[in-house]
């Protein structure tokens, strides 16, 4: 994102891009907590203070890699949930998450025996490059899928399949398959996107701005 504050907490629509999100999961009252990993030298959070009652608990989680942040808060929440609670892993760089989609997702996988995903199929030709960029295959798209989040799984299940990962999952998902699993993909949305890029930036901002409008 070529900027000095980590991408989270760029201004999105008058407010830092996080609290997007944070904003959908309290208007859910389905959901029981919320629980923001942070890295140890994160100060944003530092001066809040949060009410006894509060859903949204603070975790100085953050590790090497989004697997271990995951695991590692897991294990910080441990002593307020069963192994099998349902938990919803989400990505603070989308918030683009609505409403109506964390319904979806719940209302698909809430009596399902895996758990699963958001996901989009991919609508666009994969091309696989060499070293010089130049197109050394073509990959055909049919029955694939664009990953998104939240990841919903069991407590239990989670942190079992990530512990027992040999190496580091790019997503939770991938960890769960490593057990033999087949995690349920569920259609997500365009505005689900992740920001990876100052161009999506500027387009979640219309796209939000347009609604409010």
């Amino acid at each position: 994102m070529a900027t000095a504050i980590p991408k989270q907490y760029l201004p999105l629509c008058g407010k830092p891009m996080v609290s997007h999100s944070i904003q959908t999961f309290f208007a859910c009252p389905r959901i029981a907590t919320i629980n923001l990993a942070l890295s140890v030298e994160d100060y944003f959070w530092r001066s809040l203070t949060l009410d006894s009652n509060s859903r949204l608990n603070l975790h100085y989680t953050g590790g090497d890699t989004r697997s271990q942040t995951v695991l590692n808060t897991l294990e910080a929440m441990r002593p307020q949930v069963a192994e099998d609670d349902w938990i919803l892993v989400h990505d603070a760089a989308r918030p683009g998450l609505t409403a109506s989609l964390l319904d979806h997702l719940l209302d698909t996988l809430e009596n399902d025996a895996v758990g699963g995903l958001l996901a989009l199929p991919l609508a666009d030709t994969l091309k696989q490059s060499n070293a010089d960029s130049r197109v050394q295959n073509t990959i055909p798209r049919e029955g694939l899928w664009q990953a998104q989040t939240p990841q919903m799984f069991r407590f239990g299940l989670l942190q079992n399949a990530l512990a027992s990962f040999n190496g580091a999952p790019t997503d939770e998902a991938q960890a769960v398959e490593a057990l033999g699993l087949q995690p349920k993909l569920v259609v997500g949305s365009l505005r689900n996107m992740k920001i990876t890029y100052p161009q999506d930036l500027a387009l979640m901002e219309v796209l939000m701005q347009k609604e409010i409008s």
